[in-house]
């Protein structure tokens, strides 16, 4: 590979060694804010209900917004990314981004929240395929793309929980509103390096005519299917209106697949989904994600309601589990990405991060954070990084360069997704958990005190059952990643793309051409 790099021409990936390092700086600082806007606003959410005086029954929606219209565009972002050129797709997306978080800190009402959340969704699905895609496009060279992606798998995997960090500080010391306004420097400084570093590597753009019927059907069954799992959440599994929009989703996104077949110019063409390594990453991803997001939710809850820990500590406790990420990204999975299979980093890093899991089913009451959550945050953030920084790599390797942006959109659909399931699925079995812990056992509790205790103990109770489901989630990951993805690692000269690369059962590869 990297001799094939050395020798490409000028303008072309050859010609970006100089500057593909200070882009990637640019680019993960995007990747950053986007990822801790799913968490910051969490922690802002009471103060911001209470101020702009959003009732019980319509506060979800600060969240609900953001999430449909992120969910919802994703696939249309990443064919914009490769229509527009991706370099031009970034940095409107930067922008869209700040002005939507500044209208969203200097709201007044509930209506004017929600607007804003709803285009920051937006404008993060435009701008986060295309910071992926960037770097599918501008790191070829097997290292080079295995300490990138190491960089951004971490991102990916730690922000999340940095945002606890940040969203407690900000919200304590200072205002919620500032959860909001932190998104602004962050927005600028990356869009304007972006917009003087990056040189997009020519000829990869996808000039096709947009397709308008598979927009409109993906985008419409995405949005049915993420409301239909908040909607579980809030309403249950029976409510009406959750399964007709189950139902919906499947019809809708059905009619997508069936137009893709046969439309001439697809928004997301059937081939970058059914080869078997990249459909591995993306299930065994969105897999991942589901059982990451139970821990967040869980974790914070026990810590705070139970524990009794400020926001700010809360995010703190978090760090440990982010130092293991980074570990397990640039460290176990960068060093071996390049001499290993990928799945023989994706499947352990999975079952390690189940070990992690399979820890905090002891929860009690009274269980030490250095003797029960201090070991299992290093052990799920040392897996999760190992396997993400693999995955994300592979999900975009030996992708047609026209359709890089529309392939790293489906990494980000397949976390969103995996997302809202684990938040409505994981939270409606602690629910049922604890509420049936409660009935067998408050009869018994005389006093008052002995009735909250009760009630607390009924909700470890329920985080714990819902956290073992977290654990078999982990374990299925585990096993299609070792099952589905037969790539072998990246040879000196080639990269593994439709088919599979050096050293797999199917002994055909893309070479790698500088684009």
């Amino acid at each position: 590979m990297s001799e094939t790099a050395s020798k490409a021409p000028a303008g072309t990936a050859g010609a970006l060694d100089a500057n593909r390092w200070k882009a990637l700086v640019f680019i993960a600082l995007a990747q950053l804010m986007v990822v801790l806007d799913a968490t910051i606003v969490n922690i802002a959410l009471p103060s911001a209900q209470q101020d702009l005086g959003i009732s019980d029954g319509n506060r979800q929606w600060v969240v609900t917004a953001y999430a449909l219209a992120f969910g919802g565009l994703l696939l249309f972002g990443g064919r914009i990314a490769d229509l527009w050129g991706r370099k031009r797709a970034f940095v409107a997306g930067l922008v869209g981004f700040a002005g939507a978080s500044a209208l969203g800190g200097a709201a007044t009402n509930e209506a004017m929240m929600f607007g804003a959340r709803a285009l920051q969704g937006a404008f993060g699905a435009l701008l986060a395929p295309a910071a992926l895609s960037l770097l599918a496009v501008m790191f070829t060279e097997a290292k080079e793309r295995a300490k990138a992606f190491g960089i951004y798998g971490a991102i990916a995997g730690g922000g999340g929980a940095v945002g606890f960090i940040l969203g407690g500080v900000l919200t304590e010391y200072l205002d919620w509103r500032w959860t909001f306004f932190v998104n602004i420097p962050f927005a600028v400084i990356a869009a304007a390096g972006a917009y003087f570093v990056i040189r997009e590597p020519e000829g990869g753009r996808n000039r096709s005519p947009l397709d308008i019927p598979g927009v409109v059907l993906s985008t419409l069954g995405l949005v049915a299917l993420v409301y239909g799992f908040t909607r579980a959440e809030s309403d249950g599994w029976g409510d009406s209106v959750t399964v007709g929009m189950f139902i919906a989703s499947a019809v809708l996104l059905a009619a997508f697949i069936l137009t893709e077949a046969k439309v001439k110019a697809p928004l997301l063409p059937l081939r970058v989904v059914t080869e078997r390594n990249r459909g591995g990453v993306y299930l065994s991803l969105g897999l991942a994600i589901i059982a990451m997001f139970g821990l967040f939710l869980f974790l914070t809850y026990y810590l705070q309601i139970v524990k009794g820990y400020s926001p700010v500590k809360t995010g703190f406790a978090f760090l440990p589990m982010i130092a293991g990420m980074m570990v397990g990204s640039t460290q176990i999975g960068t060093r071996l990405m390049t001499r290993v299979a990928p799945r023989l980093l994706m499947a352990p890093g999975f079952l390690v991060a189940s070990v992690g899991m399979l820890l905090l089913t002891q929860l009690e009451i009274g269980s030490s954070y250095t003797g029960v959550i201090l070991p299992s945050m290093v052990l799920l953030g040392l897996g999760m990084g190992t396997a993400f920084m693999p995955a994300m790599s592979l999900a975009t390797t030996g992708v047609e360069p026209r359709d890089a942006g529309v392939a790293s959109a489906m990494v980000n659909t397949s976390q969103q997704v995996g997302g809202a399931i684990g938040t409505a699925l994981l939270n409606t079995i602690a629910a049922s958990a604890t509420t049936a812990y409660i009935e067998d056992h408050i009869a018994g509790a005389a006093s008052r005190s002995q009735q909250q205790l009760v009630q607390l103990q009924g909700q470890v109770h329920g985080y714990t059952n819902a956290i073992w489901f977290a654990v078999g989630i982990l374990v299925i990951a585990a096993t299609i990643a070792a099952t589905f993805i037969n790539t072998g690692r990246p040879g000196s000269t080639t990269v593994a793309g439709s088919t599979e690369g050096e050293g797999a059962e199917d002994p055909v590869a893309v070479p790698v051409v500088a684009h």
